[in-house]
């Protein structure tokens, strides 16, 4: 258990510096995929709402670090949507890629929801999305459409990332 907990980590930790330091300094991407909560995505569906929350928690940190945003808004977001995924443990069919393809596009609508609802609280340090804007739509676009294939890729290293349940 703690080896998955580990190995999680460090991919969380992968998909952080490619999110901050690769795609971000890419002038032509009008917003940057948001592969840490695909990835926090995959933890939760697989194990549940304790690593889904954790693992979620730990990404947001990470991100919290290494961007601009204000402290501890990434870990609040990333834990609620890891917990909320985390429910739906078993419910869903991860191997249908259509279901994979829904499963982004509503994470990141329900991460915009967040944004939007703490930026009500904290209108001076939030910005919020404009839902409409072409920045929104494409991240919305291509985190729907990269979650299939960081499924279908974490899957190989499905043996050390799902945790077995004791029966």
């Amino acid at each position: 258990m703690i080896k998955s907990y580990l190995f999680s980590l460090l991919i969380l930790l992968f998909a952080v510096l490619i999110e901050t330091a690769v795609l971000s300094n890419i002038p032509l991407l009008p917003a940057v995929p948001d592969l840490v909560l695909i990835c926090s995505l995959y933890f939760a569906l697989n194990n549940g709402s304790v690593q889904g929350q954790t693992m979620g928690f730990s990404g947001g940190l990470l991100v919290d670090f290494l961007s601009g945003t204000p402290f501890g808004l990434n870990c609040l977001i990333r834990t609620i949507l890891g917990y909320i995924s985390g429910l739906f443990k078993k419910i869903l069919n991860l191997k249908s890629v259509f279901v994979l393809f829904l499963i982004g596009l509503v994470a990141t609508l329900v991460k915009a929801l967040l944004i939007y609802c703490a930026s009500v609280l904290f209108p001076n340090m939030i910005n919020s999305y404009n839902m409409i804007s072409k920045v929104f739509l494409f991240e919305l676009a291509v985190n729907s459409f990269l979650t299939p294939f960081i499924f279908k890729f974490l899957n190989f290293f499905s043996n050390i990332l799902i945790i077995e349940e004791k029966v």
